[in-house]
């Protein structure tokens, strides 16, 4: 594992075929975070974290987002992301997960992800 960046050669390998081989979802969302073209935040695509890629990272706010097809739906990969959420929680980062079908409406896709960055205070406590 290269620790200087914390992730695995074999993760750096995956990344870099995952960012070649992008899926039409992923060009859809990546159109509009890249070139610091949402709220003026630095985003990357196919980051590897640890023995995990990330979709999408911003690392300004430590945020990931995942995009996720009908394969994530099934018990075992839900499994399978609930440890890998936990692992990437464990180190700090912030993250929610858009399924594919949802950038049907690009625009409640972005103002979810706005939400969750910029999180609003809450009224009447304090």
């Amino acid at each position: 594992m290269n620790s200087k960046h914390n992730y695995t050669d074999k993760a750096l390998v995956n990344a870099r075929q995952l960012r070649k081989q992008m899926t039409d979802c992923e060009q859809k969302l990546w159109y509009y975070l890249r070139n610091r073209q949402f709220a003026g935040l630095k985003f990357t695509r196919q980051v590897p974290i640890g023995n995990y890629i990330v979709d999408f990272l911003c690392k300004e706010k430590r945020f990931i987002i995942e995009l996720d097809g009908s394969q994530h739906m099934s018990e075992e990969q839900e499994s399978h992301d609930k440890i890998r959420d936990e692992y990437l929680k464990n180190l700090g980062y912030k993250i929610i997960r858009i399924y594919n079908n949802e950038l049907s409406n690009i625009d409640n896709v972005l103002e979810y992800i706005n939400q969750n960055i910029f999180p609003s205070p809450q009224r009447g406590e304090g």
